[in-house]
């Protein structure tokens, strides 16, 4: 036998023995199909759409169908184009303009706080640095510090404008302050006022050409530290100096368009509001701060004193005590009336400015400087003593209602920098309109009198400005005009020493 055939009788016999390789059934499997066979899905030929090819493509666009379909719409999408535009055009021209915003400098964006003793406040510069959270809370725009230079009282020999008192902190922690004020968008002024110990701010009369060099000198060298701005008391004397108008140059070269403008204060007493004004006019100080709110008493005297100066409002301060050095609850009388001025001041057309301790309503025992009050919120207190719980809790909601105005004023155009209409005033009450073109409108009404005011709040057609019947309540002191309310201005009664403010939406 050749050994081919061998190899294939043992391929047989292997075939046999291998159990694996032989069929389970001699029968077929369920569906007609032999065990063991698989069964092969051959997929259909798929059939894509390439579309058209370029050639097809440019035959088809060439039809007549087709460019009149494309010319259809190149017209209606210039027409539906061309009718948006002039859509746009009659909006635009239909639509009331807007009045264009007044130049407003930093001190017109909010109130003024004054702090004349650092270490009553917070135990020097040290302190007001570490209190400036706080302060910033209030949404005051400006710091006012000091005086803080060291003189002894009625001596000028001893005068040094450029050296802080030791008392009061060092140069050093001035810097920090300013370094952190500026931060927060709080500027600071410093108030160079000569003789701040003694009676006279400028010693004598015959002082003060050679006290107003010191004063440049001394505004050049703090400016010169990122101060931004000075305030001297007794503006009236100031200005009589030979060398004012220099100090006036410097300050109004100042400010450039990529610089901040620095802020020359100045304090008066005692004048009309019609010197006030001439102030303004004739010698080029930024700021004015008056004490007409405190001299004059009566209502009919305060909205006169408006009247005057509210054209010129970017240029006016409105304080009661600020300008003496006083604080508001020493002309607030009795202290339930701190939060009816803390309304008066924040509406008034001008520039609002407090004394520390103001926004707590902080009174003042004899003639030393009060200790401020800190952690009212907290169970043990930093500063003077408070022994009862209701004192606590009424200085506490003061503090409330300041924070709640000085938000409102920050916000609002028309008491920002709106205009001003007098509506009605009495001995012991006033009430007047403040409005900026299309943005809401308010009036302020308060009655710091004994008995209820019936305030008539009527407008004559020629002021451009027209009241509805109702306005809303937006603040209050009073419990039962509720805020959100709605309130009839035929008549509005106000009760003794209550204040209220309203609000109406602009009318077209």
């Amino acid at each position: 036998m050749s050994k081919a055939a061998e190899v294939d009788m043992k391929d047989v016999e292997l075939n046999e023995l291998d159990p694996e390789k032989q069929p389970m059934t001699d029968g077929q499997a369920a569906g007609g199909e032999k065990n063991g066979s698989v069964k092969v899905k051959v997929p259909k030929e798929e059939v894509k759409f390439t579309g058209l090819s370029k050639q097809e493509l440019m035959k088809v666009a060439g039809t007549p169908g087709w460019v009149r379909i494309r010319w259809v719409l190149l017209i209606l999408f210039w027409l539906g184009w061309l009718g948006m535009l002039a859509g746009a055009i009659a909006i635009i021209v239909q639509a009331p303009r807007c009045k264009p915003i007044p130049e407003m400098n930093w001190w017109n964006e909010g109130p003024l706080y004054q702090i004349s003793d650092v270490e009553a406040f917070s135990e020097g510069l040290a302190g007001v640095e570490a209190k400036l959270d706080e302060i910033n809370k209030l949404k005051v725009k400006g710091l006012v510090l000091g005086p803080l230079h060291t003189v002894q009282a009625d001596q000028p020999n001893t005068l040094d404008l450029q050296a802080i008192d030791p008392t009061q902190g060092t140069e050093e922690a001035l810097v920090a302050v300013l370094e952190k004020a500026h931060k927060k968008g709080i500027s600071v002024v410093l108030d160079l006022t000569p003789n701040y110990h003694g009676a006279v701010p400028w010693f004598t009369a015959g002082d003060v050409d050679v006290l107003m060099e010191k004063v440049m000198a001394a505004s050049e060298y703090w400016l010169n530290l990122n101060v931004d701005g000075i305030k001297v008391s007794d503006l009236t004397v100031a200005t009589n100096s030979v060398d004012w108008s220099k100090l006036q140059a410097a300050f109004q070269n100042n400010g450039t368009d990529d610089a901040k403008k620095r802020l020359l204060m100045g304090v008066v007493k005692g004048i009309s509001a019609e010197d006030v004004s001439q102030l303004v006019n004739m010698t080029g100080v930024d700021l004015v701060l008056s004490d007409l709110l405190g001299s004059k008493k009566g209502g009919v005297e305060r909205i006169m004193a408006m009247d005057t100066l509210h054209s010129q409002q970017r240029n006016i301060g409105w304080g009661l005590g600020a300008a003496q050095g006083d604080r508001l609850s020493k002309q607030a009388m009795p202290p339930g009336l701190i939060r009816l001025y803390q309304l008066l001041l924040f509406t008034m057309p001008g520039t609002p400015v407090f004394t520390y301790g103001d926004e707590i309503g902080l009174q003042a025992v004899g003639d030393e400087s009060p200790k401020m009050v800190w952690d009212l919120e907290t169970d043990s207190i930093d500063g003077a003593a408070v022994n009862e719980t209701e004192e606590r809790t009424e200085r506490i909601a003061v503090k409330k209602w300041f924070k709640a105005l000085s938000d409102l004023r920050g916000k609002e155009r028309s008491l920002l920098h709106g205009d001003y209409y007098p509506l009605s005033s009495s001995a012991s009450a006033l009430s007047f309109v403040r409005s900026w073109d299309q943005s809401e409108r308010y009036i302020t009404a308060v009655n710091w009198g004994s008995a209820a005011e019936l305030l008539a709040l009527k407008l004559a057609p020629t002021e451009g400005v027209e009241l509805p019947e109702t306005a809303t309540v937006k603040l209050s002191t009073d419990a039962e005009l509720a805020v959100d309310s709605t309130v009839s201005l035929d008549a509005l009664t106000l009760k003794p020493g209550q204040a209220v403010l309203l609000q109406f939406p602009y009318l077209g």
